[in-house]
C-alpha cells in the first residue's frame, strides 16, 4: 500500500471510529446530526455509516421528525453486536483466595457474565489456559453468542508484557511453581477460535480508566495499580506509553529506601516492597499479637482504631506518597489515579495521602494536580483487557 493509501484509509478509520464512538454514547442518531456533530460532511459521514452498517454494528431505526424536506433516518448503535473475553490473572491480597477471573462483555463493556476459579488444582499453565477455554465456551453458550461475533480474547497479566510478541516476560509476583516468566502466549492460539491479546495490568486498567472510568476527559494521567505489586499505566495525549522495551510504568522497582530488604525482581528496597497491599498485612502481623490473611482483615481493624493497624497505615502512606512524588516529579502528570485492591479503603485513602504527598514540598503544590481513587476499583484491569479486541472498531 502506497504511503498517501495508507494516510487515506488511516483517516477513513478514524472517521468510523469517530462515529462509532458517537453513536456509542448518544444511542441514535441521524446522519445530519452526526455531521454536525463530528463536522464531517454529510457524504463523508453516509459512506462511513455505511460500513458501520455491513459491519452490523449499528442499524437503521426508522425517520425523525423532519423540520422541513425529506425526513432523517436514524441510526442506532448495537452494543450486542459484538463481544469479547477477559481474563485476570492478577493475584492480590484484598481476600486471602487468589483467583482467575472471565469475563464476557458487550460493546457497551457491560459485563454480561463473570467466572473465577482458584489457582489451586493446577500445575501447570497449561491446564489453566484448557481450563479457560472451556470456560469462555461455557459461558458463550450459556449466553447463546456465535462465535464470529466474538473479536477476542484478552489476558492482564502483572509483570512485564511484550504485547506483540504475546511473551509475558517477567512475572515476579505470580505463582512461581507456574513457571510463568518468558511464556509465550503464541502456544495456546489454537485453543481458543478468536484472536488473543495480552498486557500489564496497570496498562490494561489504565486503558478502562480513559474509555470508561475517571479519566475519559483526562488524556494525559498516570494510572498506579497498588495490588501484591505496583504497577503503573501512562497515558499521554489519550494514548499508552509504553517505553523502548515495553517496560514504561515499572514504577514498583524504583528504590524508595535503603535498609537492604530484598524484593521478588531480585533488587532492594524496591517501592512495592513497602507499598504493595502486601506491606499491610507483613506490617501488621509483625506488630500486632493477633494475624491477619488478607487487606479486608486489615481495613476492619484500621476502621476500628486499632492502635497497631493505625501505626502501620501511617507509616504506610508514607511510602505511598514518597512513590508518588516519584512520579509526578518524573511524568508531570495532569492527574494520578490510584487503582487496585487499595481503593476499598476509599475516604481513609485518598485525604491523608494527598496530605502526605505535597506536604513541605516546594517543588509543585496541592493545585498542581488532582490525586483520584478509580471508580472501576479491582474491575478496572480486566475490563481493560476485553477492551483489546474492541481497539480498532471503537476504541482506538
Amino acid at each position: 500500500m502506497s504511503r498517501n493509501a495508507s494516510s487515506v484509509k488511516r483517516i477513513k478509520d478514524s472517521n468510523q471510529r469517530r462515529i462509532l464512538a458517537l453513536l456509542r454514547q448518544r444511542r441514535q442518531m441521524s446522519k445530519q446530526e452526526i455531521a454536525q456533530e463530528t463536522q464531517l460532511s454529510v457524504p463523508t459521514v453516509t459512506s462511513n455509516v455505511s460500513r458501520l452498517l455491513d459491519l452490523g454494528v449499528v442499524q437503521e431505526a426508522g425517520v425523525s421528525v423532519s423540520t422541513g424536506g425529506r425526513k432523517p433516518m436514524i441510526i442506532r448503535f448495537l452494543p450486542d453486536s459484538r463481544y469479547a473475553f477477559g481474563v485476570d490473572f492478577s493475584c492480590n491480597h484484598l481476600t486471602s483466595s487468589n483467583k482467575i477471573r472471565v469475563i464476557l462483555i458487550n460493546l457497551d463493556a457491560e459485563v454480561l457474565e463473570e467466572s473465577a476459579f482458584a489457582y489451586r488444582g493446577f500445575s501447570s499453565v497449561g491446564q489453566i489456559m484448557s481450563h479457560i477455554r472451556k470456560v469462555t465456551q461455557r459461558i458463550a453458550a450459556g449466553k447463546k453468542v456465535p462465535r464470529e461475533l466474538v473479536k477476542g480474547i484478552g489476558f492482564s497479566l502483572p509483570g512485564t508484557v511484550n504485547g506483540k510478541k504475546l511473551v509475558l516476560e517477567q512475572a515476579p509476583n505470580l505463582p512461581p511453581e507456574l513457571g510463568m516468566n518468558g511464556l509465550d502466549f503464541t502456544k495456546y492460539k489454537s485453543l481458543f477460535p478468536f484472536p488473543i491479546f495480552i498486557e500489564n495490568e496497570a496498562k490494561a486498567a489504565a486503558y478502562a480508566e480513559l474509555t470508561l472510568g475517571v479519566a475519559r476527559q483526562k488524556r494525559s494521567f498516570v494510572y498506579v495499580s497498588i495490588n501484591r505489586g505496583i504497577g503503573a499505566g501512562i497515558v499521554v495525549g489519550g494514548h499508552l506509553y509504553r517505553g523502548n522495551k515495553r517496560r514504561a510504568g515499572t514504577v514498583g522497582h524504583i528504590t524508595v529506601e535503603s535498609k537492604g530488604v530484598r524484593c521478588m525482581c531480585g533488587r532492594k528496597d524496591c517501592w512495592e516492597i513497602y507499598a504493595a497491599s502486601g506491606a499491610l498485612i507483613r506490617n501488621y502481623n509483625k506488630k500486632a499479637g493477633s494475624k491477619i490473611r488478607d487487606t479486608r482483615q486489615f481495613l476492619a481493624r484500621l476502621k476500628a482504631a486499632d492502635p497497631a493497624a493505625v501505626e502501620v497505615w501511617d507509616s504506610y502512606l508514607e511510602y505511598l506518597a514518597i512513590g508518588l512524588n516519584n512520579i509526578i516529579l518524573s511524568f508531570d502528570p495532569h492527574y494520578v489515579i490510584i487503582g487496585g485492591e487499595i481503593c476499598e479503603f476509599g475516604n481513609l485513602l485518598l485525604e491523608p495521602l494527598r496530605k502526605k504527598t505535597f506536604e513541605q514540598n516546594s517543588l509543585y503544590q496541592n493545585d498542581d494536580l488532582p490525586i483520584l481513587v478509580s471508580g472501576l476499583k479491582e474491575d478496572a484491569s480486566i475490563l481493560g483487557v476485553a477492551l483489546l479486541p474492541f481497539q480498532n472498531l471503537l476504541l482506538g
